[in-house]
């Protein structure tokens, strides 16, 4: 196999992990931005008892 593939591959798997590694990070945030406001609501509804 030519030099050349492999280096295509290898910055197809890399620019592959990097966009999975960045929608992770995504999903993180938006997992602690609704466990914030999960939180906000119970705070809210021991306040009503």
């Amino acid at each position: 196999m030519d030099q050349r593939n492999f280096m295509y591959m290898f910055y197809g798997f890399s620019i592959t992990w990097a966009i999975i590694a960045f929608y992770v990070m995504i999903l993180a945030g938006r997992e602690k931005g609704i466990q914030k406001q999960l939180e906000s609501l119970k705070r809210i509804l021991e306040d009503k008892k």
